[in-house]
């Protein structure tokens, strides 16, 4: 018989960039996250208990404010039981304030509106109200339902008045779970690492148990492990509350439902990309700490860039060896490369960048483009053709400029691209070289092994 109880809420933060999220949150659980967050932006969605004075419980999600996370903002609008969105007071209304909005009445979600920065002598409370009353929020005691706090996370101004407030709301919608129901869960985020695949999740109804078997995206995984917010591994989670779960072999899809049913099978697609880079393109290839972060970059991806690859982990030898292959540069972002494999992208040629914030990855991909010019360093003719080995030798003229063994090389017929290679051996003679110059005659074996004809025209990028 179903025994249905009040559970805490789940409520989700939302706003725009810098309007104090993250800051808000630090001071309900006063644990100093903002600070320690990369730049000062959140960028993983992280979920924590809060008690109330009244020894409530609430879940907090917490969404990340920058633009390219607009997926991951629009899952934790669905996640969540109740919404917080904040709005700066000395900002107003800002293009994600309205992305927000929309999310919110889109799930039809209970929302109150947190003003933030009240303390600051630029702040302008009745404006910023009359902006959100322009966008459609209807306020209590102006027509409408919608509560507004004023709050300073600076200060603790109206923090006290939020959490009632939120508690209040709770009650209204009456928020409950039943632990004897089948489980049902949602995935927040994502994460693989040398300890396999942990993920974490909201448990809305139901109770999950170590040994449990659960179904996801047409996965099916035995919990092994949980843990609760603060780490601490725990038997059971209940209604309301978050955790992080040990048992999936693979990565299920962020913002998917968990159940312990068997749903529906899905197949889950290995995300990868579209190959060699087209002429006028940057190959890349992306390596993110959770598929959240992953999505978030890979569809934000500025135009003139060709994403080769991209998957979650830690940079392994297979990266190594595809970017080299196809010419690419490495660019993870949130994630790790070991000194082995570091030194084994030196030894292969293979560069690799390391960002811990969105905005600064985007930035160096905008300013490689930007003054990424190609130059062209040499320009080579295919003259003959002669086996060797297995392989096919391309024997050469050099009418311009000069190849190296590490010359990243374009394939060209007709002025047209066939593909981009790298130099597995550069011979004059019978003798191995590592430069040829302007006028000089030369054999070329590269990688892959592309067809070539008497005629072709190879390049020399940069």
């Amino acid at each position: 018989m179903p025994m249905r109880k009040q559970r805490p809420p789940v409520v989700t933060v939302l706003g725009h960039v810098d309007h104090g999220k993250t800051t808000l949150l630090d001071y309900i659980r006063k644990s100093g996250v903002a600070k320690k967050e990369a730049g000062g932006i959140t960028q993983s969605i992280g979920a924590s208990l809060v008690k109330t004075q009244e020894g409530k419980t609430i879940t907090f999600i917490d969404t990340p404010g920058h633009a390219a996370f607009s997926k991951m903002r629009s899952r934790g609008a669905k996640v969540a039981d109740i919404s917080i969105l904040v709005v700066a007071a000395d900002d107003g209304v800002k293009p994600q304030t309205k992305e927000a909005l929309k999310y919110i009445t889109e799930v039809n979600t209970p929302f109150v509106v947190a003003l933030t920065k009240v303390d600051l002598p630029s702040s302008e409370v009745a404006k910023t109200k009359g902006e959100l009353e322009s966008c459609g929020v209807l306020f209590e005691g102006r027509g409408g339902s919608t509560p507004v706090v004023e709050v300073s996370a600076k200060l603790g101004t109206g923090i006290d008045d939020l959490l009632e407030t939120i508690s209040l709301m709770a009650e209204v919608a009456d928020i409950s779970g039943d632990v004897n129901a089948p489980v049902e869960a949602y995935v927040i985020e994502t994460l693989k690492d040398k300890s396999g695949v942990s993920v974490s999740l909201v448990v809305k109804d139901g109770k999950l148990k170590v040994t449990d078997t659960i179904y996801c995206d047409g996965l099916k995984a035995k919990v092994r492990g949980l843990f609760d917010f603060e780490g601490t591994s725990v038997k059971e989670i209940l209604p309301g509350y978050p955790c992080r779960l040990l048992g999936f072999s693979e990565l299920p899809a962020v913002g998917s439902q968990v159940s312990s049913q068997e749903m529906t099978k899905k197949t889950l697609k290995i995300e990868t990309g579209s190959g060699l880079a087209t002429e006028q393109s940057l190959p890349i290839i992306l390596k993110a700490a959770n598929s959240g972060a992953l999505e978030a970059v890979s569809t934000n991806i500025p135009q003139g860039v060709t994403v080769v690859a991209k998957s979650v982990g830690e940079v392994n030898q297979n990266d190594v060896f595809l970017a080299k292959t196809s010419n690419a540069d490495i660019y993870i972002f949130e994630s790790n490369v070991s000194s082995s494999v570091k030194k084994l992208a030196d030894t292969e040629g293979v560069k690799i960048m390391s960002f811990r914030i969105i905005y600064e990855l985007f930035d160096a991909l905008e300013k490689v483009i930007k003054d990424g010019k190609e130059k062209i360093l040499g320009k080579a003719q295919v003259i003959a053709s002669f086996p060797y080995e297995k392989r096919k030798v391309a024997g050469c003229r050099l009418t311009e400029g000069v190849f190296s063994k590490t010359s990243k090389l374009r394939l060209l017929r007709d002025k047209d691209t066939v593909g981009n290679v790298r130099v597995v051996s550069l011979k004059k003679g019978k003798l191995d070289v590592n430069l040829v110059s302007q006028g000089e005659e030369f054999g070329l074996v590269f990688e892959p092994q592309l067809e070539f004809k008497i005629g072709d025209v190879l390049l020399s990028v940069q």
